[in-house]
């Protein structure tokens, strides 16, 4: 699956779970790992670990088998790993604290924000 289709479905699998606040950036030039970022909020444990299920189950429907998942069990930050896309759905209080946007932070990076008052 092309970068961009795959993106289009996470991006669709997070909206369809009611994350808030997706942010997308593109990485390609900052890191070797991956080619996007993809960062969104759940309301609650929950919510975050159902929203990493079904990204990860949509993701292998589509032929894109996650090559990890870490996070699931505690609910505050997941992580699933999708080879060119990484994807980290976490508790608004674990995003502020961590900020892992700031890492890849850059006038020059495509990025694209979702708000959650769509």
């Amino acid at each position: 699956m092309e970068t961009e289709a795959l993106r289009d479905l996470v991006v669709k699998t997070l909206e369809d779970m009611k994350a808030r606040d997706i942010e997308i950036f593109d990485v390609r030039d900052k890191t070797s790992i991956t080619d996007l970022m993809i960062v969104a909020s759940g309301t609650s444990d929950r919510h975050v670990k159902s929203t990493a299920e079904s990204v990860a189950f949509q993701s292998k429907l589509a032929g894109e088998t996650p090559l990890g998942i870490e996070g699931i069990r505690e609910g505050e930050w997941a992580l699933i790993d999708l080879n060119c896309i990484v994807v980290h759905i976490m508790l608004p209080k674990v995003r502020d604290f961590y900020q892992i946007e700031r890492l890849w932070s850059d006038p020059t990076l495509s990025r694209r924000k979702e708000s959650s008052a769509q």
